[in-house]
């Protein structure tokens, strides 16, 4: 995978841990690539790969990576499923406590259809809000359910709840034995009461795709739900292909001991 190393803005010494590591809050943010860079940028100003952070994948390559949020149920994530299946398209689920809780069938298709079902948190709260101790407590709490009524561990791949993170957040993930991914493209999706129609989901994600993109949609959109398979054919025919985000970060990322 392509190494991206970022100078940019600095955190200032009043904000950080006693641990030395900055909690400055940052809401992730990056922008699109342009025709003449033909490369996401972010905000930010330090290595994102030093704390197993990605936001894209091998800009040399066409494949692209499905990412789904998923705080709450309704009712869309079968039909996602349902294609997803149909296409032979791996996707990965970042799923909170109590939607674990809630959805069990879902979860467990999730699992046997060969897709990743990963930690999104207990409580959905900004992880810069909380201490070290609570955010690692956060992830060893879905962890351990995920063991106790799926037979596994949780693959460990962290998406901070609303995008929303720092330098200490990154390092207690990669302390905790998380990959963080955030997104190279998003689009308001996550409003239930005001879906955009199909077609508009359709031409935000194909107008959106560049090589090695890492995609955050929401399984609560109905868009998503009528869109996708065509996406899914729009993006093939374009060239890409879907992939794992096991290969993303494979052979550099070091399993949990």
């Amino acid at each position: 995978m392509k190494k991206i190393l970022l100078v940019g803005l600095v955190c200032l010494a009043a904000t950080a841990t006693a641990a030395g590591l900055c909690n400055k809050e940052r809401s992730w943010h990056f922008t699109r690539p342009t025709a003449e860079s033909g490369t996401p940028g972010w905000e930010g100003g330090f290595n994102l790969e030093a704390y197993d952070a990605y936001y894209l994948g091998d800009i040399s390559q066409k494949v692209v990576y499905l990412t789904f949020d998923e705080g709450y149920e309704n009712g869309f994530t079968g039909p996602i499923l349902d294609v997803l299946f149909e296409k032979n398209v791996p996707a990965a689920f970042f799923v909170t406590l109590p939607y674990l809780r809630e959805n069990p069938d879902l979860i467990r298709r999730m699992v046997d259809e060969g897709h990743i079902v990963a930690n999104h948190t207990v409580r959905h709260k900004s992880s810069p809000s909380l201490s070290s101790e609570e955010l690692a407590e956060e992830l060893r709490n879905v962890d351990s359910y995920f063991r106790e009524h799926f037979g596994r561990d949780i693959p460990r791949f962290f998406r901070p709840p609303m995008g929303e993170y720092s330098e200490r957040v990154l390092q207690v993930a990669k302390e905790e034995g998380y990959a963080t991914i955030f997104w190279s493209f998003a689009y308001v999706d996550w409003k239930r009461d005001a879906q955009p129609t199909p077609a508009h989901a359709h031409k935000a994600v194909v107008d959106g795709l560049h090589n090695g993109a890492i995609l955050l949609l929401h399984a609560v959109s109905s868009a998503n739900a009528g869109a996708l398979a065509d996406i899914i054919d729009s993006a093939r025919a374009l060239g890409y292909e879907f992939g794992s985000l096991y290969d993303l970060i494979a052979p550099s990322f070091p399993p949990k001991l």
